[in-house]
């Protein structure tokens, strides 16, 4: 009988491009008194930096310093991070969360229901199982919002969740609704096809359609990161500087961004200074995303007010940049960044949640004269938490008489005032700062290289 030999194969083999492209991440509370450290290490692919800052943007975290590099096919980044109170993040569960959420094996698990939820808090994320989702963009007017809200009470349909952003006479919307009958997602495709012709005559101009998009959504939803893309598809970056809401800033308050092509490996080096707020990286990043650019270095650094964002990029198809792509990117992370720009007077209603309160609210707003800039719709539990940032219907600020009426007709303690802040001109860094980055490329490779020999793992280090 003849014997055969086989090469031997060792089962690890077949996992091991896995495990080396697993993320490894350390969250370590130890290196710095003012700021918890998250480092990961992983496989790079178009995406990854967008996916690691959407975690840490969910759970309310600010980045306050960031060290981001990407050359060949590994990727690593070292963010310092506090929570919303400015502290470090001493919470077990979201330390947790952190680094299964970064660490996991398949990035298909990345984007299960599961890890993209906190344990106690909601992320950002909302599950069309539970409600029926609808994506609106258009035009901008006073109104606008009153009008959707009353088509969606007349279909009978509860509103649970919105968000509402506009830029340059644009706007979009994402509004998460349940069947006022069954307290579950509408269903019913004659009542679906109803609602979106409703809601598509409304978001027109004088019967025009054009210009205008209702849709539903499927599967899960990020509602800020879809916004982004909504926006970015409708080009609200083009245009709209006659827009009055425009006209109310002064330009000192507006981003400072250059664009320049560099000799060092074909990178273009992106410098971003603006005020500092929260959830400034997500947005940044997201304008990089959406517009096919690949991360390969970057630097953030925030002081008080200011922030000021470094990054070397290359588009993903290797295409040089002319003087039109230049422009394209400080217009696209302009209306990035001030898309979510909190223009107006800030008020804050909580109240018992009922089918057509949205409606009812936006209505007595849009016969006073007021136009709603931003609006952010939520349910906790049996109460309706919403926050809606207003200004008269000329873009101008809002005469505290007529917020005064609105709160006696809907309750004192139903509808409160907080006073938007005032805008502070970002401080030129001096002129070496926007080479900070040129150093960083000559020592990336020895600065990663040290930080792959400790040995990282998804660990956490308190």
């Amino acid at each position: 009988m003849e014997t055969r030999s086989w090469p031997y194969f060792d089962p690890e083999y077949e996992t091991i491009g896995m495990r080396i492209s697993t993320p490894r991440v350390v969250v370590d509370n130890d290196a710095y008194e003012d700021a918890t450290l998250v480092k990961v290490d992983s496989g790079s692919r178009h995406g990854i930096l967008l996916e690691i800052v959407q975690v840490v943007t969910d759970l309310d975290l600010t980045v306050t310093k960031a060290y981001i590099s990407s050359d060949g096919k590994w990727f690593m980044v070292v963010f310092h991070v506090v929570d919303s109170e400015g502290c470090k993040i001493h919470d077990k569960e979201t330390i947790n969360h952190i680094i299964q959420t970064l660490g996991v094996k398949k990035r298909k698990e990345f984007q299960s229901a599961d890890l993209q939820r906190c344990p106690g808090r909601s992320v950002g994320v909302e599950s069309i199982a539970d409600h029926t989702a609808i994506e609106l963009t258009g035009t901008d007017r006073p109104g606008l919002l009153s009008e959707v809200s009353a088509v969606l009470t007349q279909m009978q349909c509860n509103v649970n969740a919105a968000e509402v952003w506009t830029h340059n006479s644009r706007v979009a919307c994402v509004v998460y609704v349940t069947d006022g009958q069954n307290g579950g997602p509408v269903k019913d495709k004659e009542k679906l096809g109803c609602i979106k012709e409703l809601l598509s005559d409304v978001m027109g101009i004088d019967g025009e359609r054009r210009g205008s998009k209702t849709d539903f959504a499927e599967g899960i939803t990020h509602t800020e990161r879809r916004l982004h893309q909504m926006m970015f598809a409708d080009r609200d970056y083009e245009g709209g500087e006659s827009s009055p809401r425009l006209s109310t800033l002064d330009d000192k308050s507006r981003p400072h961004i250059s664009v320049q092509k560099t000799n060092d490996r074909g990178y273009v080096l992106v410098n971003v200074q603006c005020r500092d707020r929260p959830k400034l990286l997500f947005d940044t990043v997201c304008a990089l995303t959406d517009m096919q650019f690949v991360v390969f270095h970057a630097t953030i650094h925030c002081t008080g007010f200011d922030a000021v964002q470094e990054y070397y990029i290359r588009h993903v198809d290797g295409c040089p940049l002319d003087a039109e792509g230049e422009r394209r990117i400080r217009k696209c992370l302009e209306a990035a960044i001030k898309r979510r720009s909190s223009e107006g007077l800030r008020l804050e209603l909580c109240t018992s949640d009922r089918v057509g309160l949205l409606s009812d609210v936006t209505r007595l707003f849009r016969e006073n004269g007021l136009s709603v800039t931003r609006a952010d719709v939520s349910t906790q539990g049996d109460k309706a938490v919403n926050v809606f940032y207003v200004t008269d219907a000329s873009g101008n600020a809002v005469d505290m008489k007529v917020v005064e009426a609105i709160r006696s007709e809907l309750g004192q303690t139903v509808l409160e005032v907080k006073e938007a802040s005032t805008p502070r001109s970002p401080q030129r860094e001096p002129e070496g700062t926007t080479k900070l980055l040129t150093g960083l490329l000559k020592s990336s490779e020895r600065f990663f290289y040290g930080l792959t020999n400790l040995g990282w793992r998804s660990t956490v280090i308190v």
